[in-house]
């Protein structure tokens, strides 16, 4: 590469462009020019070089400064890929694992995987997560919930090594252990799970007969769990150290509890309110009534006042779903439905006339049949 090439045109980017926008560059160029998509070409592979080399500088903000500053004058005396740009591929991918990781999910990358394999220490197990499904009054309440589910634990008769009493488990000795073999491919090196251990990095010649080797056994349990007043769905209730148990020695994940509140056909919840349907007749619209109401831990009274019309809502206070967090409860609102009559007696259509009389009111003249 020529040392008077500026390296923003080399990765095709304006010289006041964020470190995101060079990161992308230099991501679009390095699958552009990559040697496995470009097998034997000179040319592809200087660019992949001259890509490497400018984002090697431009990549790193005090580089950048100093390039922005002196030019390449500032890398001329030093040794390192910001001097002398890469002799080869496998620096490329040495120095920019991250980006290469991004590619090809860590398979490829000179030397980058290597002798790295599945860890065989302690390891933590993974969280599970258990569906509950409660009713509208459980919320208002809150409860203790009893749960059973199945999970993987250590195996108690190997202690979770897989390898039978008396016996024990032996290093691979394909992949020394470490759980991956390593082959060179042209310019770069393929590092692939070890077929003989897969990926274990250890061998059980004697396996384990109640865990057939696996070191793992499926085990039922059975917990309670407190579920407190005012969830909702979606809510996550987190039990420490419930999940499934741990690999070789380590600690188990953590349970989360996703509760599911069933559908209430008397009422609709609206955060911390309830609002429910409630019919009265027109007398009781007009007049004003103290009617009971069904709630969702029973029955109440509420006061119907004078003048009251379909769609105006009837509140009772402190009769809602109760906070989370211990602020009080929601209230609990009814719709009202007026009913009118499809039929009147004589009498109640003679007052009725009497009534619409007196204020004036113009109505159809009566026929005979007509309420009947």
């Amino acid at each position: 590469m020529k040392l008077d090439t500026d390296l923003y045109e080399i990765l095709g980017v304006a010289k006041d462009a964020d470190q995101d926008a060079i990161k992308k560059a230099y991501r679009k160029m390095a699958m552009q020019f990559h040697p496995d998509k470009n097998p034997g070409s000179k040319e592809a592979e200087e660019k992949f070089k001259e890509a490497a080399y400018a984002y090697e500088i431009l990549g790193e903000p005090d580089k950048r400064a100093k390039y922005d500053r002196f030019g390449h004058a500032a890398f001329n005396q030093g040794a390192g890929a910001g001097a002398r740009g890469f002799q080869d591929v496998d620096d490329i991918f040495a120095s920019f694992s991250d980006i290469f990781g991004d590619f090809f999910g860590g398979g490829m990358g000179g030397g980058r995987s290597r002798g790295r394999g599945r860890s065989n220490g302690p390891s933590r197990g993974s969280d599970l997560r258990y569906i509950c499904e409660v009713q509208l009054k459980d919320v208002i309440s809150g409860l203790e919930r009893e749960i059973e589910f199945e999970t993987d634990e250590s195996c108690t008769t190997c202690e979770g090594s897989g390898a039978a009493k008396g016996s024990e488990v032996e290093t691979c000795g394909t992949c020394g252990g470490a759980g991956q073999v390593v082959t060179s491919q042209g310019f770069f090196s393929v590092a692939a799970t070890c077929p003989s251990c897969r990926g274990q990095g250890k061998v059980v010649r004697n396996p384990c007969k109640p865990c057939q080797g696996k070191g793992r056994t499926r085990q039922g349990r059975k917990i309670r769990v407190s579920i407190p007043a005012g969830v909702d769905s979606g809510t996550q209730l987190r039990v420490s150290g419930e999940g499934e148990g741990g690999y070789r020695g380590g600690p188990a994940g953590d349970l989360y509890v996703e509760i599911r509140v069933r559908d209430d056909d008397r009422f609709e919840r609206h955060g911390l309110d309830l609002l429910g349907n409630v019919q009265i007749t027109y007398l009781q619209a007009l007049l004003g009534s103290e009617i009971e109401v069904e709630t969702v831990e029973g029955h109440a009274k509420i006061t119907v006042p004078p003048g009251t019309n379909s769609g105006s809502r009837l509140r009772i206070e402190q009769m809602g779903v109760p906070s989370l967090r211990g602020n009080g409860r929601g209230s609990l609102y009814y719709e009202v439905d007026v009913e009118l009559p499809s039929k009147l007696t004589k009498d109640e259509e003679r007052l009725l006339r009497e009534i619409a009389t007196a204020k004036g009111e113009s109505v159809l003249a009566p026929k005979k049949g007509f309420f009947r």
